[in-house]
């Protein structure tokens, strides 16, 4: 199991995401506890991204709800983890 780690534009994402759709906040944390345990699971389908988001990753959470992530190195811990950069609509995050 990896880490979460949350930027501040994720959780900015994430607040207003909710705002729009309150209903989203079981499918968001089931996704976020998957990613955590299997962040190739098939479920997710993770895949690269491309473009202005080359080496970054993504995740679906539902029909039309994606997960941007990388995994980077936590200087204090010495262990990788998987740092969350954005989240919303395939529009607004690609």
């Amino acid at each position: 199991m990896r880490p979460l780690s949350w930027s501040p534009s994720f959780q900015r994402a994430l607040r207003r995401y909710l705002r729009r759709h309150p209903d989203a906040q079981a499918e968001i944390s089931e996704a976020l506890r998957c990613l955590a345990e299997n962040p190739f699971s098939p479920a997710l389908d993770t895949h690269k991204l491309r473009g202005k988001l080359t080496g970054l990753w993504a995740c679906s959470v539902a029909y039309d709800c994606r997960i941007v992530f990388d995994f980077v190195n936590d200087p204090l811990s010495k262990k990788e983890v998987i740092l969350l950069t954005d989240l919303g609509s395939h529009e607004d995050v690609y």
